[in-house]
């Protein structure tokens, strides 16, 4: 799994970024979702929303993970405050080293485009969230300006078309599947939550105009 661009994990880590994702990033990619319980956070770079969401919610804890060393080593300073209910680790998104149902909800901040197969990563955040959790997240669709920028970064990624996500949502073991092109294309925001069994399903799939 290929990790960032120095540019962008400079990016990750500033203040400038944390701001924002305080502000306006956290509460727009929960989707009205209380963060509960155990928290995984995939992909995490250098911690910077899971300090947001820890110091919103004193009654969650978190495991952060990042395939970049040098983003769990952030991570684990930033998080240092919230030691007692946070921990930082390195982990591959497509084959994370938690046991099946191991979390109340798992959560992906535009990264599953870095892990070139973002199918896997998606699997495996339902396998180790409990039934009836949540995955909550975002990422960038497939345009030709995000295309062009990570070019420039010379980033190894591959985002992902709108139907794709679809397609390999609705193959998941989710009963609900909310999908919502944001920003003018350019995003897509995700909540799925894990079939419980013997539980009825109640959305299969929904999606939602471009906000």
């Amino acid at each position: 799994m290929p990790t960032m661009s120095r540019r962008e994990a400079a990016f990750c880590r500033s203040t400038i970024w944390g701001a924002f994702a305080r502000r306006v990033v956290l509460p727009w990619a929960l989707q009205g979702v209380r963060p509960e319980g155990q928290i995984l956070e995939i992909g995490a770079g250098g911690g910077v929303m899971a300090v947001e969401l820890l110091a919103a919610n004193p009654d969650v804890s978190m495991v952060v993970t990042d395939f970049d060393d040098a983003m769990v080593a952030a991570a684990t300073t930033r998080l240092a405050s919230f030691a007692h209910r946070a921990d930082a680790r390195r982990a591959d998104a497509t084959v994370l080293p938690f046991a099946d149902d191991s979390f109340d909800m798992v959560l992906s901040w535009i990264m599953l485009h870095h892990t070139l197969a973002w199918e896997t990563a998606l699997a495996e955040a339902i396998r180790v969230v409990r039934p009836g959790g949540h995955v909550v997240g975002y990422d960038l669709l497939d345009t030709a300006p995000l295309r062009l920028l990570h070019q420039a970064e010379g980033s190894a990624v591959r985002m992902m078309r709108f139907d794709e996500l679809r397609s390999v949502a609705r193959r998941l073991p989710a009963e609900q599947v909310i999908l919502t092109s944001s920003l003018g294309g350019l995003a897509v925001r995700f909540l799925l939550r894990k079939q419980t069994p013997g539980r009825a399903e109640t959305s299969r799939a929904a999606d939602t105009p471009g906000r």
